[in-house]
Formats: structure tokens, sequence, C-alpha cells
């Protein structure tokens, strides 16, 4: 890394020159030591706690941020060019960790305040059930015409006039096997209740 040194151009201007690179940079160019971030982290905890609080509502909350946030610039250490600036970097990971745990508490909260949906009783499932074997038993006396119809229409969700078109039958054949279907149906059901 080249720092640039202002100098005055022929012209009055100040341009900018890459100045050689002196020794006390190239010491700080290996990043913060593990003894300066750890003593940074130390004197500087109970900030760090605070600033997590203003952020987060729970104590146990901020502690986590602030041991994870001396974690991750632990981990990233070498990074930290300026060891000057440990602080910094430890401040605001502080923060982008915060954000971070209050955004997954709001989805979580979006998602524990949808309603669960209703779920049927094991009673409710089993009649439910009885039902369905019960209407497709009274389907399978149909005519073969009206249960062709039926079966389209209303579990195939067809129109009118796609049934028509599947069967080759004309629109009036259809509304005539269909409301004869449905009588039928009635009957057997109404029977059986």
């Amino acid at each position: 890394m080249t720092t640039v040194v202002p100098t005055e151009s022929r012209a009055g201007g100040v341009s900018g020159i890459p100045a050689p690179r002196k020794a006390a940079d190239a010491a700080t160019g290996a990043g913060t030591t593990v003894d300066h971030l750890t003593e940074t982290y130390r004197a500087h905890y109970r900030s760090l706690l605070g600033l997590a609080a203003l952020l987060l509502d729970d104590t146990a909350s901020c502690e986590d941020v602030v041991q994870e946030a001396f974690i991750r610039v632990h981990s990233a250490r070498r990074r930290v060019r300026d060891p000057e600036k440990t602080l910094a970097y430890l401040r605001q990971t502080v923060v982008n960790l915060s954000r971070s745990a209050l955004r997954r508490r709001i989805l979580g909260l979006k998602l524990l305040s949808k309603p669960m949906p209703d779920m049927a009783s094991a009673e409710e499932g089993a009649y439910d059930q009885l039902e369905r074997d019960a209407l497709i038993k009274a389907m399978k006396g149909l005519q073969r015409r009206q249960r062709e119809v039926l079966v389209l229409r209303y579990f195939a969700d067809m129109t009118e006039a796609q049934v028509a078109e599947t069967l080759g039958i004309s629109l009036g054949s259809v509304k005539a096997y269909g409301s004869r279907g449905i009588a039928a149906l009635r009957v057997v059901m109404e029977a059986k209740a």
C-alpha cells in the first residue's frame, strides 16, 4: 500500500506523488496484534456493551453481540491496518451485529404473528373421509355420461363449454346430464344421512 504525499507542481498546484513506505507503515501493514486487540476489548468492554444496549433490549443479547464482535474482529485482525482503529472496528462490528439481531427478531415476530391454519381434528378428518368415500360410491352408481360431466365440471373445474367440447356433446346435453347427476347424487347422499 502506498501513501500519497501532496507536493506542489510547477504550475503552483498540488499533485499526488506516491511516497516510499516507511518502516512504521510496514509494521502496521501486518495488522493489529492479538494482545492489542484483547487489551482494547477489555478496556472498552463496558462501552461496547452500552452501545449494544442502545440498540438491543436485553442484556444477554448485548453480551452475545459484543462477544461475537470480538471474535469476528479477532479473526480479521490482519485487515485492521492501523492498531489505533481497532476500537472503531469493534464498535462498527457491534452495530452491524445488533442490526442483524434486530432483523432476525422482526422476521421472527412477523412469522409468529401469522395465524396458524385451522387444522381439522382427527374426528373431523375421519368424518370427511367417510363423506368422500360415500360420494365416490354414489358417483359410481351414476350413469357413465352423468359421472363424466360431473367429474369434469366440478372436480376438473371446467366450464360447461369445455366439458361439451371434451366429451363431444352439445352444451344442452352437458346441462341435462349435470342436473340429472346432481339430483341422483342428492337422493343417494340424503338416504345415507
